[in-house]
């Protein structure tokens, strides 16, 4: 969808803003997009800033779950060595994928992947992708059942039903 497309440039625009401003309180002009040139800000439409809003407030809001999250996630590289826009993508997908769970997780890092490209340096969509996908493993990580262990029955495969102890399917 075109229009969620621009909405997550419009929160990595603001959360980059935000991060150069020195993590200011999050302001009225951060979330109204006073910074956008007039023409680009006329013609924004308001489900775009919506979802912009989103993004920005529930990643601000999550920051310190956040950055946790991606500092655990980094291979032999240093947080504070990241550089601005992809600390800025990474930080609104990571966001994405721990909190808003009705989205597919690999429409969130392959969106972060298209921004980073356009964005970033040549190297910056590998090294989001690689971020992302081991994030998502950790967060999207298969629940394990937890076996029956009432009495006199024993767990049945990956069955949902147990046996009894003369071997009937319960």
């Amino acid at each position: 969808m075109a229009s969620r497309r621009k909405g997550r440039i419009l929160a990595f625009q603001a959360l980059y803003s935000w991060e150069a401003r020195g993590r200011m309180v999050v302001s009225e002009d951060l979330l109204n997009f006073s910074w956008l040139e007039a023409d680009k800000k006329a013609a924004l439409d308001e489900n775009i800033s919506s979802f912009s809003r989103l993004l920005i407030v529930g990643t601000i809001e999550n920051i310190k779950a956040i950055d946790t999250m991606i500092r655990s996630h980094l291979k032999n590289w240093d947080f504070s060595r990241l550089n601005r826009v992809d600390l800025a993508i990474l930080r609104m997908s990571t966001y994405t994928l721990m909190y808003q769970q009705d989205l597919a997780p690999s429409i969130a890092i392959n969106e972060a992947i298209g921004i980073s490209k356009e964005f970033g340096t040549d190297e910056s969509f590998r090294f989001v992708n690689g971020v992302l996908d081991s994030i998502q493993k950790a967060v999207h990580a298969p629940q394990d059942p937890v076996p029956c262990r009432q009495e006199g029955l024993e767990p049945a495969g990956t069955s949902v039903w147990g046996r009894n102890k003369d071997g009937r399917i319960l």
